[in-house]
């Protein structure tokens, strides 16, 4: 066959695809390390099966052979990874779908899930690796890694809720710093009565967000938990896993999954990798980034940074004392006392307390409102 009639041949065969699939265009060639699984081989194998017929050229690492996949034959799960990057290296794949993988510092993966009230997809962001060793920088990079994947999975604007944990009520003001820089992003509401991008286990359940972040621990037991409640653990059978690792100048496409993912979730995780690859989500990280950085992400996160200890720790004494029978809401719960004390400074008595929603700081009717404003002046709240 010449090299002509091999084109033609070649683009007959993307047309029958297309025709077939729905989806026009090259078949974007990615990796599934197969060896490794809880559920055995023939688990990866069947999902290689399903992400083939639905337009994904797949490239199985193993020792397992079908006609619908391209096997690459290896010995062992080491040498499968070994030859996964070799492939990833030479361009031969677009992305690969492996178990485990060592990203480096500042690269994490955003998980995809399908939440249980409603059927609804929800970004977790993120899920392994680590953003930052700082936690609420991580918690604002992951916010952005979170926009980058959904983005690369056609959801041109994505809403944004961030997870009640340590960290969420700073991430929340430096995302909306950014946003009102010019940065755009679109808060979630709430499905609680109190409403606000703060969101509750609630809103985890139903999907209210379209992206919902949270630090990587919290969010990959989110993320195990969503994929495996309905077979007690032991089989992830509904999402796409722990996604792709996202970060700063970070061109590699690989997607984690789990030695607990089911055939049904591995072939999501290679569908979802065809849809990376098709809406180029390297270029799209090129341009959040470029974006953040316009609207001062710098800035935002040095803000936010431990200040260093001071050499002896200003006593403060507190005010007279009151009845507490107003309170704010919104503080971290490591600023806490500090934020409390803050107000005993300029004479407004003060307690700590924890509410249903979290932290709060507590004073008198009357002094509420100028506590507000030094909290606020302080950077406790927004």
């Amino acid at each position: 066959m010449s090299s002509l009639e091999k084109k033609v041949a070649e683009v007959f065969m993307e047309i029958a695809d297309g025709m077939e699939t729905g989806q026009f265009g090259a078949r974007p060639k990615i990796a599934l390390t197969g060896m490794g699984s809880e559920h055995g081989e023939e688990n990866s194998m069947a999902a290689a099966r399903i992400a083939a017929e639905a337009g994904v050229d797949v490239y199985y690492i193993g020792t397992l052979e079908d006609p619908a996949v391209t096997t690459v034959k290896v010995a062992d799960d080491e040498e499968g990874h070994a030859k996964m990057d070799e492939l990833l290296e030479s361009g031969e794949i677009d992305g690969a779908v492996t178990m485990h993988y060592p990203f480096p510092i500042g690269v994490s993966t955003v998980g995809r899930a399908i939440t249980p009230a409603f059927g609804r997809e929800m970004f977790i962001a993120n899920t392994t690796g680590t953003s930052s060793g700082d936690r609420i920088e991580g918690m604002i990079l992951n916010a952005i890694y979170g926009i980058i994947t959904a983005k690369a999975s056609g959801i041109e604007n994505p809403t944004v809720g961030i997870l009640n944990v340590d960290g969420a009520r700073q991430c929340e003001l430096a995302l909306k710093e950014l946003a009102e820089n010019g940065y755009p992003i679109t808060f979630a509401e709430s499905s609680r009565a109190d409403g606000g991008c703060v969101l509750r286990g609630n809103d985890v359940l139903r999907g209210t967000p379209d992206i919902l972040v949270t630090d990587s621990l919290t969010g990959n037991v989110l993320t195990k938990m969503l994929a495996a409640f309905t077979s007690g653990g032991s089989f992830e059978t509904t999402g796409y896993g722990y996604g792709p690792g996202i970060g700063k100048g970070y061109d590699k496409l690989v997607l984690i999954i789990s030695r607990a993912s089911g055939a049904p979730l591995v072939a999501n995780a290679l569908k979802f990798a065809g849809d990376l690859v098709k809406n180029n989500v390297f270029a799209i990280a090129k341009a959040e980034f470029a974006a953040a950085e316009k609207a001062g992400l710098a800035e935002a996160i040095a803000k936010r940074k431990p200040k260093p200890a001071a050499a002896a720790e200003e006593e403060v004494a507190a005010p007279p004392k009151e009845p507490c029978t107003s309170s704010i809401p919104g503080i971290e719960v490591m600023d806490l006392e500090d934020a409390v004390k803050a107000l005993w400074k300029v004479g407004i008595y003060a307690e700590s307390g924890m509410g249903c929603t979290g932290p709060l700081v507590m004073m008198s009717d009357a002094n509420f409102e100028r506590a507000a404003e030094v909290l606020k002046e302080a950077g406790y709240i927004g």
